[in-house]
């Protein structure tokens, strides 16, 4: 196993349904390429929430193994992706002077105006996770993107916060930890997915990016080139799977494969004397037990139509509903029912695409896939933060201190 980690960027995404890694490399001029992925099945992980830290850690530590071996190359940090219906966002501003005498706005001004805007009364138990700016006021200069080498006195910064539950944090970072790894950043999952599938055109104009996971359902919205509003929704595809496991009565593993083999979006198309019978997906159940396809494609109907309102609820709160150009992007394992974006179109009214990596020069095929969008995300969200002079993040010291104890901790017990 090659240990020279020189260039070696990984992001971890652990889903509710499975754990995915994808390794990248940054060579000596700068190139960046994808060299590896691994995906195992996620035990220990409910709602992108850790339920079982051995669970979770013995899925971690198998996955990790995966990328390893395929790659020969030892892992020792990650970027992690973060998600999960505890995450929250809230809008703040901070306010400061500029501090040279000759009122040039500098790097320091900058970092000055977003730790004020950090320091504001964040729930109790919570963690920042991001202060993203979205635009910066100087003196009457309004809706700056970087203000940096202009002119001025007061300097003020629009942001928006993004927030964990700490015992979730620490939940997740011990799971980490316990597999032998660092973590080198934490990332809230939608952020890292749309790195992979928007283009900074759809992000100019006005675009979300829905990631239907098996659990949760993450909702980012860009307009300007920044994050206008994100949300975590406590549904996912895995709700299908479980009211087809009670419409059909049968068990949630047959239910399973039955939605992945017949189940639709839209049951206008169904003929309604088309019949699927169920002993062909488990011999637990008689033959001749026959379910009419008609009924599978509208109990997906209706799950699927519930996700994309409540979606749409949410652009709501933003005034955004029915006024994206760039439209609504879907992507994640649920993103892959058939006629999802015919769905999607009719509720959004708005136009709705596939998500896939906007890179098409991969040369690992399963990475061409909703499902990996998270994991190369996170990989390219590393690339980028790394190779700009100025981090988009504050650094998470509160977040660190706590790691690194916990870190500290388990390498005490290590022999």
């Amino acid at each position: 196993m090659v240990n020279n980690n020189k260039g070696i960027i990984t992001g971890l995404d652990i889903g509710t349904s499975s754990v995915r890694i994808v390794m990248g490399q940054v060579s000596p001029d700068g190139d960046f390429r994808i060299i590896g992925a691994a995906e195992n099945p996620a035990e220990g992980i409910s709602r992108g929430s850790i339920v079982s830290i051995e669970d979770a850690v013995s899925s971690i530590s198998a996955t990790v193994e995966k990328c390893e071996r395929m790659t020969g190359i030892n892992i020792d940090k990650m970027v992690v992706g973060i998600s999960g219906v505890h995450i929250k966002t809230l809008n703040s501003k901070g306010v400061i002077a500029v501090a040279k005498a000759n009122s040039q706005v500098e790097e320091s001004d900058i970092e000055r105006a977003l730790e004020t805007a950090q320091a504001i009364a964040t729930p109790p138990n919570y963690e920042i996770l991001h202060v993203l700016p979205t635009n910066y006021h100087l003196d009457d200069q309004r809706d700056l993107k970087d203000p940096v080498g202009m002119s001025g006195v007061r300097l003020e910064v629009e942001t928006q916060i993004i927030m964990g539950l700490s015992a979730q944090i620490k939940n997740l970072t011990k799971c980490i930890y316990r597999t032998g790894i660092d973590i080198e950043d934490l990332v809230f999952s939608i952020l890292a997915t749309s790195e992979a599938v928007l283009t900074n055109k759809q992000k100019e104009l006005g675009v979300a990016v829905l990631n239907i996971g098996n659990s949760t359902t993450s909702l980012a919205v860009f307009e300007n080139g920044d994050v206008l509003h994100t949300a975590v929704l406590p549904v996912g595809a895995g709700h299908v799977t479980n009211d087809l496991a009670i419409g059909l009565r049968t068990s949630v593993a047959t239910a399973e494969m039955v939605k992945l083999d017949q189940a639709m979006a839209l049951a206008d198309d169904v003929s309604k004397r088309d019949e699927v019978d169920l002993h062909k997906y488990s011999e637990e159940e008689k033959k001749g037990s026959y379910v009419y396809k008609k009924d599978i494609a509208g109990i997906a109907e209706a799950r699927m139509e519930e996700i994309f309102k409540m979606a749409d609820a949410e652009l709501k709160k933003v005034s955004k509903n029915g006024k994206l150009p760039a439209g609504i992007i879907l992507t994640g394992g649920g993103a892959k029912l058939p006629q999802v974006t015919d769905l999607a179109k009719q509720v959004f009214k708005l136009p709705v695409f596939l998500g896939l990596p906007t890179d098409k020069t991969l040369a690992i095929d399963k990475l061409n896939d909703p499902e990996f969008t998270t994991a190369l995300g996170l990989v390219i969200w590393a690339y980028h933060n790394n190779s700009i002079n100025r981090p988009i993040m504050p650094n998470l010291s509160s977040i660190r201190e706590t790691t690194e104890k916990i870190r500290g901790w388990f390498k005490a017990l290590w022999p």
